[in-house]
């Protein structure tokens, strides 16, 4: 597979990432054996960022992605993140970017995730009331300290990014981007190219919606999605003329509306790296055939007019999910 780098880390990774999160929760249920199954398959056929955090499947995440990783974490690069503290059973959640918090979460991923050093570590989301000066400082400390390569941030604005590249060397950022959340293109890629960060793009295929195999109806009742605005039943009714127009644009390319979603992407530049997450072998090599796609300048512009930045009805989150976004 085609090596993308993680900003100017020293950290090079395949074109096109793992999100583990659906491996532990919120997207119905999990199969441990399956998930490693997959993980297997995502390293075998070229797959070597990982992406994970703290928060998912309140540390179950890290410990299942570390007993895959034993006895080959160098063919590992693993991404976690801190900061969204969660009350147990709940979505709910507050954002804490203190230093105190910060040394023992990394220390608690350290171990959860059976490792001496993280990769890619991230600050899930930012509050307005730690100084971001404090936030950053602890994390270089950790960079100094071995306990991690490289600071990534996630979901924050272009502003705050130039801020904290001031402070320190920023890796990477990680945000929703996908045909249908056109939002990083307001500003934040932009100042991704400014300061030499790399841009990780999470949930690539709209929480699956952009495939086309994804019914708000049959969806598991503890799926989150049944709670997603976009999922809503008349957001969702609107949504489906995007999915339409994915699928006759796919068809006429010769590929899957999947594929044509991850392509679009990994057109954007080669410091734009997609994470789809998935649980299945199946649909794993889905993804991977998106490096397959090639798309021509006219092939961009046509995507890009059929499917204009805001055309999503209803927001990406509901308002707690909003917590910490864009700081």
């Amino acid at each position: 597979m085609k090596q993308r780098s993680i900003g100017r880390s020293g950290l090079a990774v395949g074109a096109l990432g793992l999100g583990c999160m659906g491996m532990s929760e919120f997207y119905g249920p999990t199969d441990e054996a399956q998930s490693l199954d997959t993980l297997a398959h995502a390293l075998d056929r070229g797959v070597t960022l990982f992406d994970t955090a703290d928060a998912y499947g309140f540390g179950h995440n890290e410990e299942l992605l570390g007993r895959f990783a034993k006895g080959q974490r160098d063919r590992l690069t693993i991404a976690t993140k801190f900061g969204l503290v969660r009350k147990p059973g709940a979505y709910e959640r507050r954002v804490d970017n203190s230093p105190a918090y910060i040394r023992s979460a990394c220390e608690a991923s350290l171990k959860r995730l059976g490792v001496d050093t993280i990769d890619l570590y991230y600050a899930h989301r930012l509050n307005l009331e730690t100084p971001l000066e404090d936030s950053i400082g602890a994390l270089g400390e950790l960079v100094e300290a071995g306990k991690i390569r490289a600071i990534g941030l996630s979901e924050v604005s272009a502003d705050t990014l130039r801020r904290a590249a001031a402070i320190h060397p920023i890796a990477a950022v990680q945000s929703e981007y996908s045909l249908w959340t056109r939002d990083p293109e307001q500003g934040v890629l932009q100042a991704c190219r400014e300061v030499g960060a790399a841009f990780c793009a999470y949930s690539p295929l709209g929480r699956g919606f952009l495939t086309g195999q994804v019914a708000s109806d049959t969806l598991d009742a503890k799926d989150f999605r049944r709670q997603n605005p976009r999922f809503a039943d008349e957001n969702a009714q609107q949504n489906q003329r995007i999915v339409d127009t994915v699928k006759s644009l796919a068809a006429e390319k010769g590929c899957t509306p999947a594929q044509l979603a991850l392509a679009w992407l990994l057109a954007q530049g080669d410091d734009v790296i997609p994470i789809p997450g998935t649980k299945r072998i199946a649909y794993l090599d889905d993804n991977l055939g998106a490096l397959d796609v090639a798309l021509s300048a006219d092939d961009l512009a046509r995507i890009g007019a059929a499917l204009p930045p805001g055309i999503a009805a209803g927001g990406r989150y509901t308002e707690e999910g909003m917590k910490g976004l864009n700081a």
